[in-house]
């Protein structure tokens, strides 16, 4: 790569930090604990109705 490119990858990786950065206060907070048990108790859900049928 010359000295003269410019690879552009920390400007256009700014917007997104800033963006994810941001908290909105007026958003849905979920703990991560919950959409991990969510995520098990579907697959089981899952596996039960797999077996039954």
């Amino acid at each position: 790569m010359s000295s003269g490119e410019n690879s552009g990858g920390l400007m256009s990786s700014a917007g997104l930090v800033r963006y994810f950065d941001a908290e909105d206060r007026n958003a849905i907070q979920i703990d991560p604990k919950t959409v991990v048990a969510f995520g098990v108790l579907f697959g089981a859900l899952i596996q039960v109705l797999t077996i039954v049928s």
